[in-house]
């Protein structure tokens, strides 16, 4: 059984990867688009966060520049949990400030920077035809 699944693991983290990427890209084409009601001015700092969500996001759904795209939101998810939750409250209680998606977003996102897109990222796709 331990064999199957890791043999299955990098096909998990792609579809953790494909999840989240797919999430964060959604929060950003809300506060870009308002698709739900969220739109925000995109000279501000909500809109440029939601301009490097919709980016970010796609690039990461897709596994393309996993690692960089990853770094970037993972540095927007800290610090927006910094900013808007933890100076809101007590900042290592995220279920008492609501800081529970940007804390969780930041940590899924810092692990892609260490281990990458996964089995079904573009990344992975490249690096094995740059011989071609």
């Amino acid at each position: 059984m331990k064999e199957k699944l890791t043999y299955l693991q990098p096909y998990a983290i792609s579809l953790l990867r494909i999840v989240a990427g797919y999430m964060i890209m959604f929060h950003g084409l809300d506060k870009v688009f308002g698709l739900f009601g969220g739109k925000v001015p995109l000279v501000s700092l909500m809109g440029i966060g939601g301009l490097i969500e919709l980016l970010a996001g796609l690039l990461i759904m897709i596994g393309l520049g996993t690692r960089l795209a990853s770094f970037i939101l993972y540095g927007q998810m800290a610090v927006a949990y910094v900013m808007l939750h933890g100076l809101a409250g007590n900042i290592f209680l995220p279920s008492v400030n609501k800081g529970e998606l940007a804390a969780l977003y930041a940590f899924v996102f810092l692990l892609f920077v260490f281990i990458g897109s996964g089995a079904l990222g573009l990344d992975n796709f490249l690096s094995k035809n740059k011989s071609l």
